[in-house]
């Protein structure tokens, strides 16, 4: 589906360079990376506060330091970063945990290397006469038409004491801020990241119901992935790029005003006040609970991989070692 610093969730750069055992070579450059090597990366989604770090390494030539260089692409639409994967037109992108689990119960082989977020950040956005999940019972609740969608529409509701069955669902697309705006749906499920702070920036009064308060576990919603070829034959690129974007995120964290400025001179367009409030929202989420940012907590999966199944996201609960690179975790 779509879309308070804590700083000891971060360590130094220097210190998260150097002791994070994430198949480098000390704190220079990746062993046997090769030098100067293009590399592209597709985001999940239009660009945002979670993707600070990227655009933060690229602009300092943390990704140079490494002997790669990073070429950033946004997606014509939230789901195509998977197709341009898997296509061979991206050598790594940014895609939703619930979308790779589905890619692999369809034998697609694609490794998550690195989580891009340590929480979920799905959840489900009411009208301010929402006060509790259970509320929407007999009321409209727009989904995008994912199946992620419905198993968080499920848990919010059925964690706040309601019958999921009794909640009248409407397809609406990636069109969340813009039905709750226009009161066309009661509710909707979005990212509470960056819809999230949209919606609430028009109508203050509005409630969000976090996935993760409601009975679903702790889980890294966005990882970045690649497909199994690439992490079988250049393990030594793979860590290149996640060390470059580790120093990127352990940046961002000792100087946010940096990582936004050098989003807005990167991405046309972009305006530094929404994208001050959202990194301010979603950075403790990027090292929570781990050293260092790019580190998977294993735990969490094990138990993100049951609840998959158990919400019929999938048919049955994905194999962690196979599904994710846990060099390091």
């Amino acid at each position: 589906m779509l879309r308070s610093w804590r700083s000891g969730y971060l360590l130094p750069v220097v210190a998260v360079l150097c002791a994070a055992a994430f198949a480098v070579s000390g704190c220079g450059q990746t062993a046997n990376a090769p030098s100067d090597q293009p590399i592209t990366l597709v985001l999940d989604f239009t660009p945002n506060a979670v993707h600070a770090g990227i655009y933060l390494a690229v602009d300092r030539d943390y990704d140079g330091a490494q002997g790669i260089t990073l070429n950033v692409r946004t997606p014509g639409a939230s789901t195509d970063s998977l197709k341009t994967l898997l296509g061979h037109r991206a050598d790594f992108a940014i895609v939703d945990i619930h979308d790779l689990a589905l890619a692999r119960q369809q034998g697609r082989d694609i490794v998550g290397v690195a989580p891009l977020v340590q929480v979920p950040l799905a959840a489900v956005l009411a009208q301010p006469d929402i006060r509790s999940p259970k509320d929407l019972e007999g009321k409209r609740a727009g989904v995008t038409g994912l199946p992620s969608d419905d198993a968080v529409l499920d848990t919010v509701v059925r964690g706040g004491g309601g019958n999921p069955k009794r909640v009248k669902r409407v397809t609406i697309g990636f069109n969340a801020v813009s039905a709750l705006i226009g009161k066309r749906v009661s509710a909707a499920t979005a990212f509470w990241n960056v819809e999230g702070l949209a919606v609430r920036a028009h109508r203050p009064g509005m409630h969000e119901f976090r996935v993760d308060q409601y009975g679903a576990p702790s889980y890294p919603e966005l990882v970045i992935a690649v497909r199994g070829e690439t992490l079988r034959e250049n393990p030594a690129t793979v860590s290149a790029v996640v060390t470059a974007l580790r120093r990127g995120y352990a940046e961002t964290a000792a100087d946010p005003a940096s990582a936004i400025s050098a989003m807005t001179r990167q991405v046309p367009g972009l305006d530094a006040k929404p994208l001050t409030a959202q990194l301010a929202a979603v950075s403790q989420s990027f090292a929570q609970g781990v050293p260092a940012w790019g580190l998977f907590n294993r735990a969490n999966l094990e138990a993100w991989s049951k609840w998959e199944a158990r919400v019929g996201i999938v048919r049955k609960p994905p194999d962690v070692t196979q599904a994710f690179w846990l060099k390091g975790s």
